[in-house]
């Protein structure tokens, strides 16, 4: 006979048990993925006062440039805005100096990714405002009375979490998916987004992936040859490099040796990950479930194996082994895949290569509302594919350049915000704001605007752009790619103010692996090139006479007043010193860019006059 109050007790136990396992907890900002842009989200949320709480898959922080071991910083090395630029420094002086993590010819800063992540975990610490969870997975997603309710596994038990505001920093854009937020997959046609550069018709293809190795170096003499990989066909690896001429051997492949020293990392490790004939991987994930990826990730993986077996047995670098002290894992391989490409959201912007190449010249005036900077070129991993329709790369070069903050903020899911590399881009862009130091700083601004939204409890497409980059200015991020005003220039705040205005703008100029922008600070202006810049702020200053002379005080005090400004010269005066301007002050001394932009920054403060989301001035 069966003891129903035996069984109903014991399900009771086990209700009870349940119940105490299970985690309820609540948060004001809620970022899922402690990757790149996760992190920097939360550290400067929580700065500015947030209470954030990050759930994160692995036991790291950084995502690409350490769980998936890219830890060579492509981009941005004249351009350390940010957090990105904090994160570079405490690299400095962990390794010795710049020159110590320039290892290899790919970049100017390579590291280990266990002390990235070190380094990263030690930034997040300092902040008590800010919780992570890590070995947590999220498992569902939902809205409650206008707040987000999220499920979660953590050390294997169950648990939920609420929160106004969610950051989608996930590698692939899944919070996106999950909350039906629209979003963009693949190539787009040109025929939508007027790129001229990109294919006729749209397409599902995306960039390929790369299952990265780190291998260290254990001395001359060593055999760290790996088992030999089931499906090993060493010749679809021979075309990575030949052993010839230290530059260029047969058929114009690189010498191996010089290939090798490509991601040379200190400490005697390398970086793999190698395009073209290396361990570059066409796959896509995208709509996989998580179980789907897993098992598909591991022929990318296995790829990797063939290919570090080649460098052992073919090439000769047997005495490279697969490092044993950077990833806490089984094999010893990173704890994720590098991908190049995700979802990309439908945003309030969506920044496309027209935008980038000619920011002045676009309907929408996106540079004035950038949160984040970079200076690498469109760069597409293709390859592979045959099928994947052609990019002419050579009309397709760009200025260093910003990204607007709409692009952060979907057109219209409430209560969420997106960053890592599921920004609203095009596919031809996003080639460009893939890499790490961009990412970086898209976190950086994600948590800025989290912050303020949180604080006047307001939708993210509510908050004020100029509000937005003013925290971020604060923090030392730059708002404009200018690589002649670093942030340690007396006036840096100044010109970026004034070069977000567009009344002074930049010189753009595409240059090899690192584009670059100038402002020219101590180049001089003329009367007419001032007052073309007021007009758009300012319809009053059409009533002036410009001349192609030198601008002066005294014509700066007349452009002024048709703003509805007075100043005197004697205010000029009386605030020259003030201001830094060390060059002696007269009513005929031509002015340069410098002082035009600091003297029309601290009298006129045309920064404050408010932005919408695509640039147009709201007087």
């Amino acid at each position: 006979m069966i003891d129903i109050r035996r069984i109903i007790i014991s399900q009771l136990l086990c209700l009870f048990a349940w119940q105490l396992n299970a985690q309820s907890l609540q948060t004001d900002l809620l970022i899922i993925g402690g990757g790149a842009s996760g992190t920097t989200a939360g550290i400067q949320a929580a700065r500015m006062g947030a209470h954030v709480t990050i759930l994160e898959e692995t036991t790291w922080l950084g995502g690409m440039l350490t769980s998936a071991g890219v830890s060579a910083i492509d981009g941005n090395n004249a351009l350390p805005s940010g957090l990105w630029g904090e994160f570079r420094e405490q690299l400095h002086q962990h390794y010795g100096g710049p020159q110590a993590v320039a290892t290899g010819w790919v970049s100017n800063t390579l590291f280990e990714p266990s002390v990235g992540n070190s380094i990263l975990q030690q930034l997040a610490a300092k902040e008590k405002q800010l919780q992570i969870f890590f070995n947590t997975s999220w498992t569902g997603v939902k809205k409650i009375n206008g707040r987000w309710q999220v499920s979660f596994v953590r050390n294997n038990r169950p648990g939920t979490i609420e929160a106004p505001l969610i950051i989608d920093a996930t590698e692939l854009g899944d919070i996106m998916a999950a909350t039906h937020t629209a979003y963009r997959t693949g190539m787009d046609s040109r025929l939508e987004t007027g790129e001229a550069v990109a294919p006729l018709k749209a397409n599902n293809y995306i960039q390929v992936l790369t299952y990265v190795a780190t291998l260290k170096d254990y001395g001359a003499g060593a055999d760290k040859t790996i088992p030999r990989p089931a499906g090993y066909n060493p010749d679809i690896f021979r075309c990575c490099c030949a052993n010839d001429d230290p530059y260029s051997g047969n058929g114009g492949k690189m010498n191996c040796d010089h290939m090798m020293q490509y991601g040379k990392l200190p400490n005697h490790k390398y970086m793999i990950n190698w395009p073209g004939c290396g361990n570059d991987y066409p796959l896509n994930v995208i709509e996989m479930t998580r179980e789907a990826r897993t098992k598909a990730l591991q022929q990318a993986k296995l790829h990797t194996l063939r290919y570090v077996y080649y460098l052992q047995t073919e090439l000769g670098y047997k005495h490279l082994g697969i490092a044993d002290d950077e990833y806490p894992t089984a094999d010893k391989l990173p704890m994720i895949p590098y991908y190049r490409e995700a979802r990309r959201l439908k945003g309030v912007a969506t920044l496309g290569f027209n935008h980038v190449a000619n920011p002045f010249g676009q309907p929408e005036a996106y540079y004035r509302t950038g949160i984040a900077v970079g200076d690498y070129p469109i760069d597409h991993h293709q390859e592979k594919d045959p099928a994947v329709p052609k990019i002419d790369f050579s009309k397709a070069k760009v200025p260093s350049y910003n990204i607007p903050l709409g692009s952060l903020i979907p057109a219209t899911t409430d209560g969420l915000i997106v960053a890592e590399k599921s920004i609203s881009v095009t596919n031809i862009v996003n080639g460009a704001t893939r890499l790490q130091p961009v990412v970086l700083q898209l976190g950086q601004a994600a948590g800025a605007l989290a912050a303020i939204s949180l604080q006047q409890k307001i939708q993210p497409r509510q908050v004020a752009v100029r509000q937005v980059q003013q925290a971020l200015l604060k923090a030392g991020v730059y708002l404009m790619p200018y690589i002649d005003v670093p942030k340690e220039h007396p006036h840096f705040a100044a010109i970026q103010r004034i070069g977000a205005t567009g009344i002074l703008r930049g010189t753009g100029i595409p240059h090899t692996w690192a584009n670059q922008t100038w402002f020219y600070p101590q180049r001089p202006i003329s009367e007419y090139e001032f007052t073309q810049g007021l007009l758009t702020y300012y319809p009053d200053a059409r009533k002036l006479t410009p001349t192609g002379q030198d601008l002066t005080p005294a014509f700066l005090i007349k452009a002024w007043q048709t703003a509805g400004i007075t100043v005197t010269y004697d205010q000029i005066a009386a605030a020259w010193h003030e201001l830094q301007l060390s060059t002696a002050l007269h009513e005929s001394l031509p002015l340069n860019r410098e002082m035009a932009a600091v003297l029309t920054d601290h009298f006129l403060h045309p920064f404050d006059i408010p932005v919408s989301f695509t640039g147009a001035v709201q007087p």
